[in-house]
């Protein structure tokens, strides 16, 4: 797909479309693992992997960042048809993705139950949440080679095959789950397992259209190499995006620390109910990696209307879809939360969250989208930083000025944090994007900024 030229419209909805398909399946992931273990599962099994979900999240979130970085580069590399440059961004991105899998996932595994300890984990799960975040995390370059292989081929704009691989290993992370917890009685550690045997096939297949590829670029073990110069250009605009998601992340710990503190009812609830938001997230964050991938490869052929259409096109897309994905789980959300929990007071939890949360949730979307367009344009560290105070810090301040109130000492008080701070953070994104957007000044070369 030419992301440089013709009715860019009708080319984000065509790139989204497998994006979100892909995001979804992606959530499907954990939604099979909470409902499998819900329905035949131990007692607590539900509750064990929620209470993993943000500690994850920050970790991972921390290096994935550094995927972001390879797709704005090679998206840039599209910009100018670069193919050399191409081939160097590509090398270089998949052996940082096996080099932070191995480091991280085993850093992770090993210091699992401490980690949960600092969280506050409640007593009657945290054997369970441990065992589940150990054989997780040994899974972690599975994860990491697929995200960054996935993310090279969107930045040429090829969706399709991402999504196809991801069905894929949708279908046996689901056939798993249910032989490992059915038929093995396995609980939470088989489900875990099921998880990283699935991304395992996502990373084989990603892998193998990397070496069969035939278009903008192909790998080669021939040419395999570590290029410092793409490796730091990587870096520079990745790694503020991966500290920027780890800070939401360590935010998220410190919710998850004081929603534990509210009893292992509402921590199930509070799961059910994050695990459907996530498909609202899922479903704003594929335009929004669509904004990125426009933005840049306009960038690098020097269009700078297009970067302002672009953006524009995404966030007008972001409120669609956000009420319509949210629209359809506001709807059904007593069936859909009854999959995950089912006594009243967990019920109660995850709806009194999700009423909240899908209302606002267009507003995290336009956050992201202003912050991946700031990336596009060359500029990572503003997004952080606004993230760092707007987001983060604002949460962390309500957290432990606000929740000990009386009246917010519960699972709205927890959760009306959001969208304030989504409000606070996106209004300083637009501000500062429409400041840089008017100094920019493009050329061909792409080191332009």
């Amino acid at each position: 797909m030419d992301l440089t030229s013709g009715n860019l419209f009708k080319k984000i909805i065509i790139y989204s479309i497998p994006v979100i398909l892909s995001g979804i399946l992606q959530l499907l992931y954990t939604a099979a693992d909470l409902i499998v273990c819900g329905k035949f599962g131990s007692p607590n099994a539900t509750a064990a992997i929620s209470s993993t979900n943000s500690l994850v999240h920050l970790i991972v979130n921390l290096f994935m960042g550094l995927s972001i970085g390879a797709n704005v580069l090679m998206a840039r590399c599209y910009g100018q048809q670069n193919k050399e440059k191409a081939q160097r961004v590509l090398y270089t991105s998949m052996i940082f993705s096996i080099a932070v899998g191995v480091v991280v996932g085993l850093f992770g595994a090993l210091m699992s139950g401490r980690l949960l300890i600092l969280m506050n984990t409640t007593s009657d799960v945290i054997d369970l949440s441990t065992k589940y975040l150990f054989i997780y995390f040994l899974g972690l370059p599975f994860l990491m080679v697929y995200n960054f292989g996935s993310s090279l081929l969107r930045a040429v704009g090829d969706t399709k095959r991402p999504f196809i691989y991801l069905t894929i290993s949708g279908v046996v992370n689901v056939i798993l789950n249910l032989i490992f917890v059915i038929v093995f009685k396995m609980d939470v550690p088989g489900v875990a397992l099921a998880t990283i045997l699935a991304q395992g096939v996502s990373a084989a297949l990603v892998f193998r259209c990397l070496l069969k590829n035939k278009g903008f670029f192909q790998f080669r073990f021939s040419e395999l190499k570590f290029y410092k110069t793409e490796a730091l250009e990587i870096i520079r605009i990745g790694l503020p995006a991966g500290i920027q998601g780890a800070l939401f992340s360590f935010s998220n710990v410190i919710i998850q620390s004081s929603v534990n503190s509210l009893g292992t009812n509402v921590v199930g609830g509070n799961g059910a109910s994050g695990s459907l938001e996530g498909f609202i997230y899922t479903s704003m964050n594929a335009v929004a990696q669509a904004c990125v991938a426009f933005v840049s490869a306009n960038f690098g052929a020097g269009k700078k209307n297009n970067i302002k259409k672009s953006l524009f096109y995404c966030m007008s897309l972001i409120v669609v879809v956000s009420f319509l994905v949210g629209g359809i789980i506001l709807i059904f959300h007593n069936p859909l939360l009854s999959l995950y929990v089912h006594t009243d007071e967990a019920l109660e939890a995850g709806t009194n969250r999700l009423l909240i949360i899908a209302l606002t949730y267009f507003l995290c979307g336009f956050m992201d989208c202003l912050a991946y367009a700031l990336r596009g344009i060359g500029y990572s560290l503003i997004p952080m930083i606004v993230s760092l105070i707007g987001a983060c810090g604002f949460r962390l301040f309500w957290i432990f000025v606000f929740f000990p109130m009386e009246k917010l000492n519960n699972i709205q008080g927890l959760a009306v944090s959001y969208p304030i701070s989504w409000i606070l953070t996106s209004s300083v994104h637009l501000i500062m994007f429409i400041i840089l957007f008017k100094k920019l000044k493009l050329n061909n070369e792409i080191e332009a900024i």
